[in-house]
């Protein structure tokens, strides 16, 4: 990647990553047009596909909320009322915020849908800008996470209990030498 004083200059890089790897990778989020930092694979929840957006929890101090506020009136943000968001670098409309939605968009209320057209994102172990078009940030349903957690949870209490019961029967032992 290359840097002028504190600007990333695009370079766009035509690889694509595999599929299943994708949500693996690190990465930080990019304006399009001025390659301003938006945010980072670490605040990414998913993705809308309908609305092409990214769903970020968190975003950096660059994307600026519009004071206006918007009716969606057709599409995918029928009876929705939000906000866009602008670069802070070039004003570039980047995405929006939903204030209120039918219960269908609920769970995207309050978060930061960075539209993917708008966006470019620099992969940090490949060293290289790809539009965000071309990728998938599609997350395993929790459930999937919850039951690894809950099934190491589960190999950690067993071996505790062994080592418990290991140390009972020494203290049981150690009282009658």
């Amino acid at each position: 990647m290359e840097f002028d004083e504190s600007l990333l200059i695009q370079r766009t890089n035509a690889a694509k990553l595999a599929t299943g790897e994708e949500h693996k990778q690190r990465m930080t989020l990019h304006c399009q047009q001025c390659n301003t930092v938006l945010g980072d694979s670490l605040g990414v929840c998913g993705e809308i596909t309908c609305m092409d957006a990214i769903v970020c929890i968190r975003v950096t101090d660059d994307v600026v909320i519009s004071d206006a506020m918007e009716s969606g009136r057709k599409d995918a943000m029928a009876n929705c009322i939000y906000s866009s968001l602008i670069c802070r670098g070039c004003r570039c409309a980047v995405g929006r915020i939903v204030h209120s939605a039918p219960s269908r968009l609920a769970t995207v209320r309050s978060m930061f849908l960075l539209y993917k057209a708008n966006i470019s994102c620099y992969i940090l172990n490949c060293c290289s800008m790809v539009k965000a078009s071309t990728l998938t940030f599609d997350l395993k349903p929790l459930s999937e996470s919850m039951n690894k957690v809950r099934q190491q949870f589960e190999a950690q209490l067993d071996q505790m209990s062994r080592i418990k019961s290991r140390l009972a029967d020494r203290s049981g032992t150690s009282e009658f030498v």
